[in-house]
């Protein structure tokens, strides 16, 4: 049986697996997938040849950087992005291909919400998903700015986001963890009054469905979304890579 894995630590909360796991009994696939918490990467290539069944891998906190020195080729993608979710094994020879399918799932999602006068982006929070977020609003023509709480280079301050730079922001994507089940409650910290009709705020959270992020952007007339699909997406764009 064709096997599929997610590597990283802790697995607790996987969405890949139940996501694959239905995926595969709904279309009658002959696969399964697995969870394989691993501390380090660093057995990760003894683990693959000792398992001959595997041919797929989602890459997950903290191991996303961690792998590329192990793989035989990374997109061009993940190499500008900096970091690896998913990888293609191929065998006799071995080899391990490196792909960034954040990104797929984030364009994917934002591109049928986007208008013409979506023409620049605020980027809340500079971690790992920020940078897949970056890239895939350029690749759309949308000039994106970073978002921090601590100014730097080429970066904003919460504290400077004044009513010009919203009005002109027309797009917002938070990649803070803010709102997530069970601190619900919480949010980036924006000048929601500025907010209007014109706005897309797009959270990668999906916990809860409606983030108090995105319901201070509705109740101003912005359009919403939740990152739910975004992670279908991704999940899907690795199904793709795995099987071509």
């Amino acid at each position: 049986m064709t096997e599929y894995a997610l590597i990283g630590y802790p697995l607790v909360h996987s969405f890949s697996r139940q996501y694959f796991t239905e995926k595969f009994e709904r279309e009658g696939i002959n696969a399964r997938y697995v969870n394989m918490e691993m501390e380090s990467v660093a057995g990760l290539l003894e683990t693959i040849k000792a398992q001959p069944q595997l041919k797929g891998l989602n890459v997950t906190i903290p191991h996303k950087q961690d792998v590329m020195p192990l793989l035989t080729s990374v997109s061009d993608e993940a190499l500008a992005i900096g970091a690896v979710n998913c990888i293609k094994i191929g065998r006799n020879p071995l080899s391990l291909t490196g792909y960034n399918t954040d990104i797929i799932g984030f364009e994917r999602s934002i591109k049928p919400l986007l208008q013409p006068h979506h023409k620049k982006a605020l980027v809340l929070g500079t971690g790992g998903a920020s940078k897949a977020v970056v890239y895939g609003l350029k690749k759309l023509g949308i000039e994106p700015t970073l978002v921090s709480r601590t100014p730097a280079n080429g970066m904003l301050c919460y504290s400077n986001l004044s009513k010009d730079l919203m009005d002109e922001h027309t797009v917002i994507v938070n990649c803070t963890p803010l709102g997530t089940f069970p601190n619900i409650n919480t949010c980036p910290d924006i000048p929601y009054k500025y907010i209007g009709a014109r706005h897309l705020l797009y959270d990668l959270v999906y916990n809860p469905a409606k983030t108090l992020f995105l319901q201070q952007g509705e109740a101003n007339g912005a359009t919403v979304k939740n990152g739910l699909e975004m992670l279908h997406l991704q999940a899907e764009a690795g199904w793709e890579i795995w099987n071509r």
